[in-house]
């Protein structure tokens, strides 16, 4: 048995846990409220993959659920707790050599509130008044640096 590939990201409400087996078959996923696992038969060899995790907080079992596709087992995580942000999967603070962060679908979801939103829209207006290419000066203009002594011209 081998441990299968996995990537996983952290939403408001939700952990999702990709495991990279293509051609699966006979997927076996089971949600406990602080542990969760893993199994199937994956590839032309059928080579078996089997992964468990003791989760870094509780779950909620009876919300949770996977879906199957030709390339990979996704696995949606319900949190108990919605709204508070996971620091890492697994309950101890090792990570598996098997598991990495999704940072394809990363979101610092914590961050996202209305008054930085505000802020984001008063700096694309700020970058948007700061003015166009009518403001920069034409560097072919010989009047722009009267210091300057006309070079000779190349023979």
């Amino acid at each position: 048995m081998h441990p299968a590939t996995a990537k996983w990201y952290d939403r408001r409400d939700s952990v999702f846990i990709e495991f990279c087996v293509a051609d699966s078959k006979d997927v076996k996923v089971s949600f406990d409220k602080t542990k969760f696992g893993f199994s199937c038969l994956g590839g032309t060899d059928n080579v078996k993959y089997e992964n468990e995790i003791d989760l870094f907080e509780a779950i909620d079992e009876n919300e949770s659920k996977h879906k199957r596709t030709d390339r990979s087992v996704l696995c949606y995580l319900r949190k108990a707790q919605p709204g508070k942000s996971w620091l890492r999967l697994t309950k101890e603070k090792p990570k598996p050599s098997w598991l990495s962060v999704d940072f394809n679908n990363w979101k610092d979801w914590e961050d996202d509130s209305d008054e930085e939103m505000g802020n984001f829209d008063q700096f694309s207006d700020m970058m948007n008044n700061m003015g166009g290419e009518d403001d920069i000066p034409d560097l072919d203009d010989e009047s722009a640096d009267s210091d300057d002594e006309k070079m000779p011209d190349l023979e």
